[in-house]
């Protein structure tokens, strides 16, 4: 969610002693990546420096930095105030006007873009994801808002107080993204019946069985959680739970909620296919080694 976390993670990148073995040149599936809150395609200190590294250590891969905006600076507002549906159509014209992309990708989501790029996967029929890599994103929402990165102390306080009061109003909706992907465990059903992103994407009213076809459609989609964040409320989101209706102390996990039970997404028959991976990684929102990266994400679902 929060861009300036990833000057953390570049740190490590310029800084890690671990020494990442290379590969020959060879025809790897191409790369699309989606920012969080905060944060552009091309920061040098954020993406602008991963998809680099991704060159270096695949040689030859096609890497896309999705850019939902006509500059950075667009960018990073329209992460803020462009609604999700139309950041998802801009990403569908730009993967399907990308030859290159037409025979499908990894794609790998930062925060909030996580949960773009399968609203894009879900909603995209012409886009091909192979392997979904979902790095801290918020797939059943966030209930707080404690850090908004790049925007002023006064303008992320007042984000704040429209979210905790006045969320699900038509105009908050339309107006600021985060409103979309919040959810009030204490107002289920309001959240349920307003939100106008997420409730949509998780299937929660009805049942899209295109969605549920089009994720069956991945080789693998891996959740990342990272263990110590204090960006995401509850960090338990970034693995599919949340707080149990009701209340906002108790966690439900992706297993012990509908969403599984009922299979209204198609999980749980991943889950039974052994494409759907949990991963818990030490840090902070968005800072891991790139060791760990190399090992984990890289090798096992990016050299294919």
């Amino acid at each position: 969610m929060n861009g300036i976390t990833f000057k953390y993670l570049i740190l490590t990148l310029l800084f890690n002693t671990f020494s990442a073995n290379k590969v020959k040149d060879g025809n790897f599936t191409p790369i699309v990546l989606w920012h969080g809150m905060g944060d552009s395609c091309c920061f040098s200190f954020s993406l602008g420096a991963v998809k680099e590294k991704l060159e270096e250590i695949l040689p030859g891969v096609h890497v896309v930095s999705l850019r939902i905006g006509s500059s950075e600076v667009n960018d990073v507002e329209n992460g803020y105030f462009l609604h999700p549906d139309k950041q998802i159509n801009m990403a569908c014209n730009l993967i399907q006007a990308d030859p290159l992309l037409s025979d499908g990708f990894n794609g790998i989501g930062f925060s909030q873009g996580a949960q773009f790029l399968r609203g894009l996967l879900q909603r995209c029929p012409k886009v091909h994801i192979k392997n979904l890599i979902s790095l801290g994103g918020q797939h059943q929402g966030v209930y707080g808002l404690p850090n908004c990165g790049s925007l002023s102390h006064s303008i992320c306080d007042y984000i704040r107080r429209l979210l905790n009061h006045a969320a699900y109003l038509e105009w908050v909706q339309k107006a600021l993204v985060q409103a979309t992907y919040w959810h009030d465990p204490l107002h289920e059903q309001e959240y349920k019946n307003y939100s106008t992103f997420l409730s949509d994407i998780n299937n929660e009213i009805t049942i899209n069985d295109e969605y549920v076809q089009r994720l069956q459609t991945l080789d693998n989609f891996v959740l990342v959680k990272f263990d110590n964040d204090t960006i995401v409320e509850p960090r338990e989101t970034e693995w599919f739970g949340f707080y149990k209706p009701g209340q906002s102390s108790m966690i439900q996990t992706l297993k012990e909620s509908p969403i599984y039970t009922e299979d209204r997404l198609g999980l749980r028959k991943l889950d039974e296919d052994s494409k759907l991976h949990f991963l818990g990684v030490i840090g902070n929102h968005l800072q891991f080694e790139w060791g760990w990266f190399q090992k984990n994400i890289i090798d096992p679902y990016l050299k294919n």
